[in-house]
């Protein structure tokens, strides 16, 4: 059965429709509302502070900070319903709490399907969250196999305005789906919600997409966390929603786990995390760290050596920022660090008591070479060495009948004799330092990359000009990986549980060890599409890439299917495809949508045509996205702007234009994002602004998930004549 023609859409908005189903669904899902009000209000008057005969701050401060999240997980989203699907099981099949059986009705166990979990004040649940085990049902039952299901049901809801600035989803429509007989026949008449869910035109940020999880995509949300997961993912094919779903599903299975170690996502710059930042919050999860590469590396350094411009203030030539991202460069820097290493030259004499107690560089030597061939960190080693050298004078003590316990060790440890050889053998040095000293001294260089690199990869390498310290250096983004692989042979960081890593074909080798640092002893979700790799170090090979994340067991799975963008527009970017990802095969839409693509060769008149082309994209619905060339996208702007159209520029910062339908977005930036139509400007100039031109085409190419709209006065790459 279906409620979803326009004429009852339309009825459900004026006035009570006609179907007595939408009223129960309607009350259903008001009185769900007021339950999670409840439970709300509920965590909201639970006691801060532990009785005063008991007072115990640390555990105040925690019973604070799980209030302050609980009531963030508990804040309704109204322009999100609370759930989204229903699904009737065989009697018998579902128990929900505590009710007397003979209460029982005599019809199907049927329970809601929704974001979060809602139960009334007596306990019993009105709506099961998706991530639980019975919910995998509506995502998996099929008629061959219905897993017990007799129907199941989507819904249709309108956003309707409340006020100004805010809106609650209605509900207006359902469609079941029968599976115990005639389900295959059933399931091509009454698919049209999940349709519509999946093409709905979009504005702002990304919304989730629990209601229209495929199969396959729920496979790879529900892997375990000891499983690191690798997705390659053609556009469309819903690779980001995977890993954000993923995230959430694994905080709900192993929070106590995670609420300990920590997860967090890493997208490529902050528009993109700009982008996704709803998608957790509206599935009940607030407590996710979201950074880039950069801001990751930065969070490392010490706050009284940053410049006060920022540590980034140069950009490396892409030969430059290809060999520093390479995993030759580890070597390059543990050669160097260790070469600091330096022969004992004197005595060390401890006086203790009366008695002096002396030893030999003879003796300090093999202490030495010990640590060093055990592969601890720098850092560990100097520790290790005067423990090393405390307790070698302890056992001449003892062996002269002193008794000696743990203060004798320490005082030992800690006589300026001993101090003074453990910093002449293993002189003290820090990440940033070391990086200078080795990046602005080509001998030392030299000697470092022996054999590694050849004199004209080492000549690309010194930083410009002559600095004084850390803060005058122009440090690169290369660099900062640089000193991020130089604290880690001094000092080993703590790991967090779980990382998502978008974007991840563009990761250096370099980089992705930064990253697997990170998420040592946790798993990965590993998120990318290697033909959209635009990076100078970009990977073609993402065995390469587990690999260098320390990770060469990851689980590799592929996502061919796109849902949200039409078969016209992937078809007409996959033609790039033989020339930047050989072997890659090429994405399978789902769907046709008549007048998706469109092609105007636009000869003198670039402008008008782009014009034309804008004001044609706004006569639709949702998000439109004017793409160009970096350089030549201001220019473009203000051409729009004495033609009439006002066209705010999407910031790297993650700064996005309040209110506006027509965003320009910088060809650089429009990795990640979706708009439901996009107008591309040039592409011949995309193509020719950087190496990896081509595979920056095919990113901007598929941002369309409505229509796409190619305006050129230069002739087309060949591939796309």
């Amino acid at each position: 059965m279906s409620t979803t023609d326009p004429a009852h859409a339309a009825a459900s908005e004026e006035g009570p429709p006609a179907d007595p189903e939408v009223l129960a669904e309607r009350a259903h899902l008001a009185a769900a509302r007021r339950a999670l009000r409840t439970m709300r209000d509920d965590v909201a008057a639970t006691t801060l502070m532990m009785s005063g005969h008991a007072k115990d701050e640390f555990n105040d401060e925690a019973v604070f900070r799980n209030r302050l999240r609980r009531l963030a997980d508990l804040s309704d989203i109204p322009d999100a319903p609370l759930f989204f699907g229903r699904l009737d099981f065989d009697p018998g099949t579902v128990f929900l709490g505590d009710e007397d059986p003979r209460e029982r009705s005599e019809g199907p166990d049927r329970v809601h399907i929704g974001r979060r979990h809602v139960h009334d004040p007596d306990g019993r649940p009105m709506v099961l969250d998706w991530r639980a085990p019975i919910s995998i049902a509506y995502y998996r039952a099929t008629a061959s196999d219905r897993m017990r299901v007799l129907s199941r049901r989507r819904y249709g809801f309108t956003t309707v305005p409340t006020g100004p600035e805010t809106s609650e989803a209605v509900l207006t429509a359902y469609e079941d789906e029968p599976l115990a007989a005639g389900g295959a026949e059933a399931r091509e008449r009454t698919d049209g919600l999940l349709a519509a869910e999946i093409e709905r035109p979009r504005s702002g940020p990304m919304r989730d997409i629990v209601a229209t999880i495929q199969p396959e995509q729920d496979d790879l949300v529900r892997a375990p966390l000891a499983t690191t997961l690798c997705v390659q993912g053609a556009p469309g094919t819903g690779k980001t929603a995977v890993g954000l779903h993923r995230v959430a599903y694994l905080l709900y299975t192993e929070r106590a786990r995670l609420s300990r170690t920590g997860v967090s996502i890493v997208g490529p710059n902050r528009s993109f995390l700009s982008y996704i930042r709803n998608v957790l919050p509206a599935l009940g999860e607030v407590d996710v760290g979201q950074t880039t590469v950069e801001e990751m590396l930065e969070a490392g350094l010490p706050e009284r050596s940053r410049p006060n411009t920022g540590w980034v203030r140069r950009v490396e030539t892409p030969e430059a920022a290809r060999i520093k991202g390479e995993a030759r460069m580890a070597e390059v820097l543990r050669r160097d660090l260790w070469s600091r290493l330096r022969a004992p030259e004197e005595t060390v004499m401890v006086r203790e008591g009366a008695r002096r107690w002396r030893l030999y560089p003879e003796d300090l030597r093999p202490l030495a070479d010990e640590l060093a061939g055990r592969g601890v960190t720098y850092g560990s080693g100097r520790e290790l060495l005067s423990h090393r050298i405390a307790h070698t004078i302890l056992t001449l003590m003892e062996g002269a009948g002193h008794t000696c316990d743990d203060r004798t060790h320490e005082r030992v440890r800690r006589d300026p004799a001993v101090r003074r050889a453990v910093t002449a053998m293993w002189p003290r040095t820090g990440p940033l330092e070391l990086v200078l000293k080795l990046l602005t001294d080509r001998e030392r260089l030299a000697r470092a990359a022996d054999g590694i690199l050849t004199p004209g990869e080492q000549a690309l390498l010194p930083l410009p000009g002559r600095p004084r310290g850390p803060k005058s250096a122009r440090w690169s983004r290369e660099d900062l990986v640089l000193v991020d692989e130089a604290a880690a042979l001094i000092e080993r960081r703590e790991g967090l549980g779980h990382i998502v890593v978008d974007e991840a074909q563009d990761l250096s080798p370099m980089q992705c060890r930064a990253v697997g640092r990170r998420g040592a002893g946790g798993s990965f979700t590993v998120l990318g599409d290697v033909a959209q790799g635009t990076s100078p170090g970009a990977t073609r090979n993402w065995s390469t890439l587990l690999e260098h994340m320390g990770r060469p067991t990851g689980h590799l799975s592929v996502l061919d299917r796109g849902y949200r963008v039409p078969a016209q527009i992937i078809d007409f970017a996959a033609r790039l495809l033989p020339s930047i990802a050989p072997g890659l095969g090429a994405p399978v839409a789902v769907r046709r949508a008549p007048g998706a693509l469109r092609i105007t060769a636009a000869g003198d008149g670039l402008p008008d045509a782009v014009a034309d082309a804008c004001r044609t994209a706004l006569t639709g619905q949702g998000s439109v996205g004017l793409i160009a060339a970096d350089a030549d996208l201001p220019g473009m702007c203000a051409a729009l702007a004495e033609r009439g159209l006002g066209v705010p520029v999407l910031g790297d910062d993650g700064t996005e234009p309040d209110s506006a339908r027509l965003v320009g977005v910088p060809a650089s930036l429009a990795k990640g994002l979706e708009f439901d139509a996009v107008v591309v400007a040039e592409p011949a100039a995309i193509v020719d602004a950087e190496a990896r031109g081509r595979n920056r085409l095919y990113v901007v190419l598929t941002r369309a998930v409505s229509t796409l709209h190619v305006v050129h006065a230069r002739a087309l790459p060949e591939e796309l004549a």
